[in-house]
């Protein structure tokens, strides 16, 4: 059975920094690229960071350059996203995703990533 689960999410004042966790079980995990998604009220859920499977490759949405870093330790079945310089536009519940990729490609799509954490909820206060 493959299970993601976040931790980390929190309230956070604007500028501040925040590192929320995916633990992942049940899947080859170095086979898959992570994303980090997340959706606030009335919008859709985007991709904010992605990472293949050996972490040599990612991707940030514009909104997330500069400021978030993505990282994973595949011997801990493990990906992170680093959060700093954060804006109360963050607030979202942030969401860990797997899509297997072998290629190591990193997809934007979240229909391409088949496993899904319950989400963690991460509030930025103004």
């Amino acid at each position: 059975q493959v299970q993601l689960v976040e931790s980390g999410g929190g309230l956070v004042q604007a500028g501040g920094s925040l590192r929320i966790t995916c633990a992942a079980s049940g899947l080859a995990f170095s086979s898959y690229t992570m994303g980090w998604f997340r959706q606030s009220p009335g919008k859709e859920r985007e991709l904010v960071a992605g990472i293949n499977k050996r972490g040599g490759r990612t991707y940030y949405a514009d909104n997330a350059k500069g400021r978030f870093t993505i990282s994973r330790d595949n011997a801990k079945n493990t990906v992170y996203l680093q959060m700093n310089s954060h804006k109360p536009k963050d607030t979202a519940v942030y969401y860990c995703a797997a899509d297997y990729s072998p290629t190591g490609t990193i997809c934007s799509r979240s229909e391409c990533y088949k496993q899904w954490g319950q989400g963690t909820q991460v509030t930025v206060s103004s």
